[in-house]
């Protein structure tokens, strides 16, 4: 058994446990995606080629829409498991919760949003921004984090030098910018790259290129179910970083044929050019390890956009000792 504090839960008297093993002897997961995302192939990638399967556990993958929602499923027992921003961890660890989320395996390492600017500029460059309307992310996500700490490095004050608008929801952003006059937005892929391909914008720069490694998206649980559940945590983890060596030596093409099921209103060529893209530039972790330096990046980033509560200690949040063993044995 790994080293993980002991956690007592006065309050909780009727735990269901969503993970069991079967009459087969596999292991299930409840697993909680924070949003449906190409940021996050790795993972699909983990469920399409069987990897999960060949660790014993049989992975039930649910899109929980939101960061607050994801966190709720997890710390409610309707998740076993969340991939969503490490930022989240942080927050439930300030609010001094008995049984907080561990960060455990790494899925990305950049930022994956791209700015896309409404016309086309070969010369662009980041004081262009001031003065502009620019539609960005919801205020303490790690996409708005990220991009007010990018645009700061280039001496930009997100709030005195554009016109920001933060009130639309995530899922909306696109609609909103392909809709409105805005001159500038932060977007994720797929979606950036159709813009481009259908005229509705073009990228001009990337955030994660420029934000240097951040765990930016990882797999945490909580502290219970590590303990009780050691060698799922330990199996789901081995699954992740066969995914992570198989993204890293496959082409985008093979890729995309590989993810295609989970995306099947996008075109397989923009799948693959946009794989390309983030794979060109480092956003998908090649291993599941979570190092201190990132998380400290991490911080940075959070407290630069006044939104760190507290501090949040490496060694409490982060448990590194399954991506290691998987490692070693490799």
């Amino acid at each position: 058994m790994r080293k993980v504090k002991f956690i007592t839960v006065l309050s909780v008297v009727f735990l269901i446990f969503l993970s069991a093993c079967n009459a087969t002897g596999t292991t299930k997961i409840s697993l909680a995606e924070v949003t449906r995302s190409l940021f996050y192939t790795p993972q699909y990638v983990a469920l399409e080629k069987g990897f999960f399967e060949e660790e014993g556990l049989e992975v039930d993958l649910q899109t929980t829409w939101g960061g607050d929602t994801t966190m709720t499923a997890l710390l409610s027992g309707g998740a076993d498991i969340a991939l969503v921003g490490s930022e989240t961890s942080i927050y439930v660890y300030a609010q001094d919760s008995k049984d907080y989320a561990i960060n455990f395996a790494q899925l990305t390492q950049t930022d994956g949003t791209f700015l896309l600017a409404r016309e086309q500029n070969s010369a662009f460059a980041w004081e262009d921004l001031k003065g502009s309307s620019f539609l960005g992310q919801r205020v303490g996500g790690m996409p708005q984090m990220v991009g007010e700490f990018v645009l700061k490095q280039h001496g930009i004050d997100p709030h005195a030098d554009l016109d920001l608008v933060q009130n639309i929801d995530f899922a909306n952003i696109p609609g909103a910018f392909a809709s409105g006059d805005y001159e500038y937005v932060q977007l994720f892929e797929p979606t950036a790259s159709i813009f481009e391909k259908e005229g509705q914008g073009h990228i001009v720069a990337s955030f994660g290129e420029e934000s240097g490694k951040v765990p930016y998206t990882v797999f945490m649980t909580k502290q219970s179910f590590m303990e009780e559940n050691d060698e799922a945590v330990a199996a789901f983890t081995r699954a992740i970083y066969k995914a992570q060596q198989w993204v890293e030596e496959n082409s985008a093409e093979e890729i995309a044929k590989v993810i295609e099921p989970y995306f099947e209103d996008t075109d397989l060529d923009i799948l693959a050019s946009s794989i390309d893209r983030y794979k060109s530039q480092g956003s998908f972790a090649t291993d599941p390890i979570l190092d201190e330096e990132e998380w400290n990046n991490l911080k940075d980033i959070m407290d630069e956009a006044g939104e760190l509560p507290a501090d949040a200690p490496y060694e409490d949040l982060v448990n590194t000792e399954y991506a290691e063993d998987v490692i070693s044995d490799n």
